[in-house]
């Protein structure tokens, strides 16, 4: 495989546990986080909007999440949208600002955690899988084109598998560190 070709498969690996990463900061840890409210879509005027660019989100507080709009007609808006999501936090509402109070996890709220967190690990190893499976048939389809010789497609087969073992570890590595944050009390 050319170099070129083989940095494309290794990126959009690399991209899986990105994203990977990104839907694990939406997961509650006890702690308070930006990210698990700034994607939400919230209906503003019929179309759906990610909260972040309807109005500002901090942490006053290490167990609080407050979020002001900048305007103030889409406050209902944003108590629907979080109510509808499956975050499982109340929000309070008082005339200018969301908050949203983080409380403790529970034991059987932090099994739940970590059922998603094992979910989504497994969607990237799908996903890593699938950049391997099509860059294995772009290589013997060249072998069978017979632009490589047979050592070569071997050669280049290892490559990538050496290549999605690696990022696969990556995925249980980063996956296991969100479980020990999820089950740290």
């Amino acid at each position: 495989m050319t170099g070129e070709r083989f940095a494309g498969v290794e990126a959009r690996m690399r991209r899986a546990i990105e994203a990977m990463e990104r839907d694990f900061q939406a997961v509650r840890t006890g702690r308070a986080s930006t990210a698990l409210v700034e994607r939400l879509p919230v209906d503003y005027y019929g179309t759906q909007t990610p909260l972040n660019q309807l109005a500002s989100i901090s942490i006053p507080e290490a167990h609080q999440v407050v979020i002001q709009p900048w305007d103030r007609s889409v406050l209902s808006a944003i108590e629907k949208a979080i109510l509808r999501s499956d975050i499982g936090l109340m929000p309070n509402v008082d005339g200018t600002v969301v908050r949203l109070v983080i409380p403790a996890l529970t034991e059987e709220r932090r099994r739940d955690l970590v059922k998603i967190v094992h979910k989504r690990m497994e969607e990237a190893r799908v996903e890593i899988r699938n950049h391997r499976r099509e860059a294995a048939d772009e290589i013997k389809r060249r072998e069978r084109d017979g632009e490589i010789g047979a050592d070569d497609a071997r050669r280049e087969l290892e490559q990538v598998q050496r290549v999605t073992d690696r990022w696969i570890a990556e995925v249980d590595r980063v996956g296991k560190a969100k479980e020990q944050e999820i089950l740290e009390v």
